[in-house]
């Protein structure tokens, strides 16, 4: 059986305390944005991309994707994302199932992230499928079915906010990745994690 394709949403819309405010996803990496890291591992596995961040769109003109923004008040964290990313998927095309959502901050992704989901979920007859590595999971890489859309947007109207506890409602399969060379999710938070990303670019194409 063909699936309709799967569109990206790439979540930049964190705060970067850790990384002294602003923009984590335009700090430099090897010479380039974070992002333009996370599009290239990213891209050439979904049909669509796009970008989940608040305020001025135009900061993120320069990757030529549509920048999508919450359509839920005072900035109520990645789930709202996800949603903003479902309800663009849904105007996108209607016949689209899913989406794939991974974090701003991860520039080493894995390059069969949204098959390996994919085949997770279909394998263990679950709803969400989300990603793990070193034995830690990574809510916000994951596989989200649009048949979820309402029900979500109905958590977040009643006041939930933390991605597992919206997945613990819902049948999940966890995809396990491998963490050499280099851990394929491994987040910059911080300028010492940016220095380590650098290091580890050689490595990890």
């Amino acid at each position: 059986m063909t699936h309709p394709p799967v569109p990206g949403v790439i979540l930049a819309g964190g705060q970067a305390r850790r990384m002294g405010g602003g923009d984590k996803p335009l700090q430099p990496l090897g010479g380039r944005p974070l992002l333009a890291h996370v599009i290239d591992r990213l891209g050439p596995q979904v049909a669509g991309l796009a970008i989940s961040a608040n305020g001025n769109p135009a900061r993120f003109a320069a990757f030529g994707l549509p920048v999508i923004a919450d359509t839920l008040p005072d900035h109520p964290g990645p789930l709202a994302g996800i949603l903003a990313g479902m309800d663009w998927a849904r105007w996108l095309d209607p016949a689209i199932r899913d989406i794939v959502t991974v974090p701003g901050d991860a520039p080493f992704l894995p390059c069969d992230l949204v098959a390996r989901l994919t085949a997770a979920r279909a394998a263990a007859g679950a709803e969400i499928a989300c990603a793990v590595s070193a034995g830690r999971v990574h809510p916000v890489a994951g596989l989200w079915p649009l048949g979820l859309q309402d029900d979500l947007r109905r958590a977040l109207a009643d006041g939930l906010r933390k991605v597992t506890d919206w997945t613990a409602r819902h049948r999940l399969a966890l995809v396990d990745f491998a963490t050499g060379p280099v851990d394929p999710f491994l987040n910059v938070n911080t300028p010492d994690d940016l220095a380590v990303a650098g290091r580890l670019l050689a490595t990890a194409r």
